[in-house]
């Protein structure tokens, strides 16, 4: 089965099949539609072979569908019919779990995307559970408006290195993870990675879609069945894998 893997960003939408090294993108921004970004993708993809995508989404994913409009895009998502506009079938995920799924070892895994926004997400011994820890408050705002791309333009480099240490260095006392796993595009804009965090690569998105298709453990909840309504409620995690033992909440450390 061939998996096409769509990765929606609030700068670009990337591309990636099955088979093939290299993605291929288009630009975003805050004007795009869910139309215009199928409309996008379908050029994108011409000359790939595909049976199933897998799309990740830059916001809440309830029962397979996004929970409310995107922040950095342009509206039309919540209600639009993914697998109808593509004729395939689709499984739609927030985009942090997405590269947080690729990124996955084992243990208790909390990731963050730096990016346009803040992406988040968290394995918990090979479950799924996706986060929005972009709008919490923080300082004098959220953590988006000082780790995000807001905050990068803002503050500058310097400055923005410093509030991403200090929010990860937050969120590891809070949720006590086994590491922190940073990805997203900005990532590589780090001098040096804040204690327990290793380095993610924003290709495991891509390997995160398609894992989505091809492991038999992850739960098919994401799956966007055109022509059937999603229940009310927001659906458990994912079991990505059979959840290993462990003695504490932080017994595993990486190798």
């Amino acid at each position: 089965m061939d998996v096409l893997v769509v990765d929606v960003g609030g700068t670009h939408v990337k591309v990636l099949v099955s088979g093939e090294t290299t993605p291929r993108k288009m630009v975003s921004g805050p004007k795009l539609t869910a139309e215009q970004m199928v409309a996008g993708v379908k050029q994108l993809a011409e000359g790939w072979k595909y049976d199933v995508l897998t799309i990740g989404f830059p916001g809440p994913v309830v029962h397979g569908r996004p929970f409310h409009e995107p922040f950095n895009l342009g509206p039309g998502w919540v209600a639009f019919r993914f697998a109808k506009a593509f004729g395939k079938p689709v499984k739609i995920i927030n985009d942090a779990a997405m590269q947080a799924v690729g990124s996955y070892e084992r243990g208790v895994m909390l990731f963050l995307g730096l990016g346009t926004g803040l992406g988040s997400a968290m394995i918990v011994d090979g479950r799924i559970e996706p986060m929005e820890l972009a709008h919490l408050p923080y300082r004098k705002a959220t953590y988006e408006d000082y780790v995000g791309l807001r905050g990068l333009r803002k503050h500058g480099k310097k400055k923005w290195r410093a509030y991403v240490e200090d929010v990860v260095e937050k969120l590891f006392a809070a949720l006590e993870p086994d590491e922190v796993v940073i990805g997203g595009g900005n990532a590589k804009l780090l001098k040096k990675l804040p204690p327990h965090s290793r380095l993610g690569k924003n290709t495991n998105a891509f390997l995160g879609g398609f894992r989505l298709w091809q492991d038999p453990q992850v739960s098919a909840a994401n799956y966007d069945a055109a022509s059937e309504p999603q229940p009310a409620g927001r659906t458990k995690g994912s079991a990505l894998r059979k959840p290993a033992k462990r003695k504490g909440a932080s017994s595993w450390q990486p190798a």
